[in-house]
């Protein structure tokens, strides 16, 4: 039987009436799944802030927390701390501090250039009233010089203040297990949550990876091309694997896992229920 670990899910907000309104739906559907939070991603340079508040507004005190994620590349400290000093007053009390791309034809990285600077901010402005998550990479960060860089620079976040960690999906569990290795290495501990990308479409997976520098290993590269246009095969399949990279997670000592829900139920739904954690 697999442990019971808690879970989080996680939003980018609707470009569109129909997409926030489908939205409600999931998150109303989700959140009888019990998670400890919902997180919503925010655009480069803030630039779905609007969206991103709106959607915060939507689900803030409806049971389950909320968790406004918050890039600072090419922002000021000004407009930072504007949406801290909001969402304190919403009583939000997680925030995910992210550096961000930095948004295209901008020059200039801003005042907080790294998500230290900002986890730093946030300690400075606010104090201990946010729990605050940051990013890791398992498999390491695209523009990361080496793998022992990404961990400096993970580390440094800890020491700005960072509580915990949710990571870049991946597929390979021992990616995971080796990260954590070397932080505790160094006498980093924080919960860090793996986090878990259902496989819904072939070209779209293959597309965020390429993108994020996740790793497809190759046998499920191979598969997913073999089932072509076959939907579900492909959901068949894809549950099956991570369905299994979540139990040896789980198994290996997981504290939590975050799903990526791409603004849809399932298949995450079902993988919860599969994995008892509901």
């Amino acid at each position: 039987m697999t442990k019971r670990v808690p879970i989080s899910f996680e939003f980018f907000p609707p470009k569109t009436d129909a997409g926030a309104e489908k939205l409600k739906l999931v998150h109303q559907d989700l959140q009888y799944l019990n998670p400890e939070f919902f997180s919503v991603t925010y655009g480069a340079g803030g630039s779905t802030r609007e969206r991103t508040l709106a959607a915060i507004e939507e689900f803030n005190g409806k049971g389950t927390p909320v968790a406004p994620h918050l890039s600072c590349i090419g922002d000021d400290k000004a407009r930072i701390a504007e949406l801290l000093d909001l969402y304190k007053s919403q009583n939000i009390k997680r925030i995910v501090a992210l550096r961000g791309d930095l948004p295209s034809g901008q020059v200039g990285l801003g005042e907080l250039p790294y998500a230290q600077d900002l986890v730093r901010f946030i300690r400075e402005h606010s104090g201990d009233h946010f729990h605050i998550e940051v990013a890791a990479y398992p498999e390491m960060h695209p523009q990361a010089e080496s793998f022992d860089a990404d961990i400096r620079r993970f580390i440094e976040k800890v020491n700005a203040g960072a509580n915990a960690g949710i990571t870049q999906f991946f597929f390979n569990p021992d990616s995971y297990f080796y990260f954590l290795d070397r932080l505790a290495k160094e006498g980093i501990h924080i919960p860090i949550a793996p986090g878990i990308m259902p496989i819904i479409n072939a070209s779209n997976l293959i597309r965020f990876a390429d993108g994020t520098g996740a790793e497809i290993p190759r046998w499920i590269r191979k598969q997913l091309s073999a089932y072509g246009d076959d939907s579900v095969a492909i959901k068949d399949f894809g549950h099956e694997v991570v369905l299994k990279l979540c139990e040896r997670l789980i198994a290996g000592g997981a504290p939590s896992l975050h799903f990526y829900s791409m603004n849809q139920t399932e298949p995450t739904r079902q993988l919860v229920l599969d994995l008892g954690l509901a």
